[in-house]
């Protein structure tokens, strides 16, 4: 099957859903019929203080009645939006007698209301004063509130039955749960935090081992004159069950043997909530479905072995995707790709690339075989390039052979590599030519792969070669880059109820190509910096080594650190997505370690944790350009 997707296709998608969910929203905002009221009724959400104390609806009548409510914070905006009364405030024919009604029935809402906040005994007073003058509305109900002691929680018995109560394997699991109670002895009981504990606890229960664990019985034995809750809650585990088989529904266009290959769900081991996702998301990101859902098969008959059932739908054979993008390291780009998931007699999967910027214009290809069962699979790739690297333009092209491996924090691979590059231009660097060994290494330990706030990733490439053009000399080289989040503390809303870390990172880059100063080493080995993810302040791959006549060309030799102070920007006490960021970048670029000659940029910036991904805007100054430079970047990778 042969499928032409939309041009601008990767970019009209989350625009439409954009538009979408704005439309809906809007939708919200046309005026509604009234449902009629009923006391006694489900509580609604009901407009805050200033909003409900409006007078003229569209017909530019008043309000029947509004409602202040005085008492501490917490209390007075939580009761502000939810007390029942106010569902009444626009009923215009709206008398005394049935407003006095109203607000006997406003007390007892009020009190249940706040027992959900933990307050068993609060003093209320609840005042009608008659307001003529007003151009809000003639009358006004005033909620007095002083909410008392709060009720502490002085006891938590969690207890369990089913096979984890005698399992020695489940004990680290069971204490887990303990300790990990949200609701413990010294904290203020509140329904929601009671709700939140026992969902929680059920929750950590059901991510590992035991699938089918509910809650058998809970209680809350509340003393409203010593302001004391007793909370106990029981657990039913169930079986314990372990991964079985994969078993993919409607696979008709690929194999399924090399599905399981994939999805390398791990047979035979404990359940493992977090397991299985990482295998759905292995699946999905894979690019032989458009969309995947794995579930456990509880139903099965023995637990030992339960099915692992995956709901498919099969990507198409072949697709064309054609996009545009944007960069203030290269301008406009436009790009065409081509992915082919089962090249025939190889079976292998074939992705081809042409992108045009401002800087770069490059035609590539890349074959990968399924992986074996131990997770490796082939690797070949070929790549042809023009782009504008330090004062040059450089024609270049590479050939890859080898193998790779991902796991979940882990990316290994080797591969021999066939490199050419040639510099146009005046006074150009010659010609060079090489044949290497590589290995490469990367370790990602982030809280989150696409939004990181925290963890560390290392990435590591050793390679050894020998040059082709020229004399035939051997070179060794050597690449290692970091990046790591040092939290420093929290920043809260005002409320207390938010709350996000702010955070340092640190980045930095090592780099060592060795030979002898004879050797022509094609310059796509050797180290540029500068740019969005290097050293702000500076263009792209314009930090290099300066030759006597000022040119920039690619050095042997590179060396970069990053320090970024990031704070999540809170607004109107409220926490926000954004997050404002302090940083220094400090870079250099020589043939040899003497000639390296620090390039620094400093500057401020914005970071949006927008529906798409991370989106970064950064003002540097470049301490050697005495220039300042704007640097816009849409995601995260390492």
């Amino acid at each position: 099957m042969f499928r032409v997707e939309p041009f601008l296709s990767s970019a009209w998608r989350p625009t439409l859903l954009v538009a979408s969910v704005l439309l809906v929203q809007g939708c919200s905002l046309l005026p509604k019929k009234d449902a009629q009221a009923t006391p006694g009724g489900r509580p609604v959400a009901a407009e805050n203080t200033s909003d409900s104390a409006k007078a003229e609806d569209d017909a530019g009548k008043r309000a029947a009645f509004t409602v202040e409510v005085k008492g501490p914070d917490k209390v007075r905006e939580y009761l502000a939006q939810n007390l029942e009364i106010q569902r009444y405030s626009r009923i215009p024919d709206l008398g005394t007698t049935e407003l006095s009604r109203l607000m006997v029935a406003a007390e007892a809402n009020a009190r249940e209301l706040l027992a959900t906040l933990g307050y068993f005994t609060p003093t209320l007073t609840l005042e009608l004063n008659e307001t003529p003058t007003s151009d809000k509305a003639p009358r006004a109900v005033v909620v007095t509130v002083e909410p008392g002691a709060t009720t502490q929680v002085t006891s938590a018995q969690i207890l369990f039955n089913g096979p984890i109560e005698s399992d020695p394997g489940a004990a680290a699991q069971r204490e887990a749960i303990r300790k990990g109670w949200s609701l413990p002895p010294g904290q203020p009981f509140t329904q929601q935090g009671w709700d939140n504990a026992k969902t929680a606890g059920l929750r950590n229960l059901t991510a590992k081992r035991y699938a089918t664990a509910s809650v058998v019985t809970s209680r809350a034995d509340v003393d409203a004159d010593r302001h004391e809750a007793q909370l106990g809650i029981t657990y039913q585990s169930g079986p314990a069950y372990r991964f079985g088989p994969l078993k993919i529904s409607e696979s008709k266009r690929y194999n399924p043997d090399a599905m399981r290959r994939v999805a390398r769900v791990p047979t035979g081991e404990d359940y493992d909530q977090q397991k299985l996702l990482d295998a759905q998301q292995r699946m999905a990101s894979s690019g032989y479905f458009d969309s995947v859902f794995l579930t456990l098969d509880t139903a099965a008959d023995d637990p030992q072995t339960a099915p692992v059932l995956a709901q498919v739908r099969e990507a198409p054979l072949q697709k064309v995707v054609a996009g545009v993008g944007f960069t203030t390291d290269s301008g406009a780009r436009l790009s065409l790709d081509h992915t082919h998931n089962q090249v025939p007699l190889l079976g292998w999967r074939a992705v081809s690339k042409l992108s045009i910027d401002n800087d770069t214009r490059s035609l590539g290809t890349e074959l990968n075989s399924i992986p074996d069962d131990n997770g490796w699979r082939w690797v070949n790739s070929a790549l042809v390039k023009r782009e504008n690297a330090g004062t040059y333009d450089v024609d270049s092209g590479r050939l890859r052979s080898g193998r790779s491996k991902s796991e979940d924090h882990i990316d290994r691979s080797y591969y021999l590599q066939y490199d050419y590059a040639k510099n146009r231009g005046t006074d150009a660097p010659q010609s060079a030519a090489a044949v290497s060994g590589n290995w490469a290494w990367t370790a990602r330990y982030f809280d989150n792969n696409a939004t990181p706030s925290r963890g560390y990733g290392i990435a590591l490439e050793l390679g050894a070669g020998y040059t082709l053009i020229g004399e035939r000399l051997p070179f060794t080289r050597t690449f290692v880059r970091g990046l790591g989040f040092i939290p420093l503390g929290d920043v809260t809303s005002s409320d207390g109820s938010q709350a996000r870390n702010s955070r340092i990172q640190l980045r930095g880059d090592l780099g060592a190509v060795v030979a002898k100063d004879a050797a022509q080493i094609p310059s796509t080995l050797m180290f540029l910096t500068g740019g969005d993810t290097t050293v702000r302040g500076y263009g792209y791959q314009k930090i290099g080594s300066e030759l006597t006549d000022g040119s920039i060309v690619a050095g042997r030799y590179l060396g970069v650190l990053s320090a970024e102070w990031q704070r999540p920007f809170v607004w109107k006490g409220k926490l926000t997505e954004w997050e404002s960021a302090v940083f220094v970048d400090a870079g250099a670029v020589g043939n040899t370690p003497s000639e390296l000659k620090t390039k620094v940029g400093v500057g401020v910036g914005a970071r949006w944790r927008s529906p798409f991904g991370p989106v970064q805007a950064d003002i540097a100054y470049g301490e050697a350009t005495r220039k300042f430079r704007l640097h816009l970047r849409l995601g995260f990778t390492f």
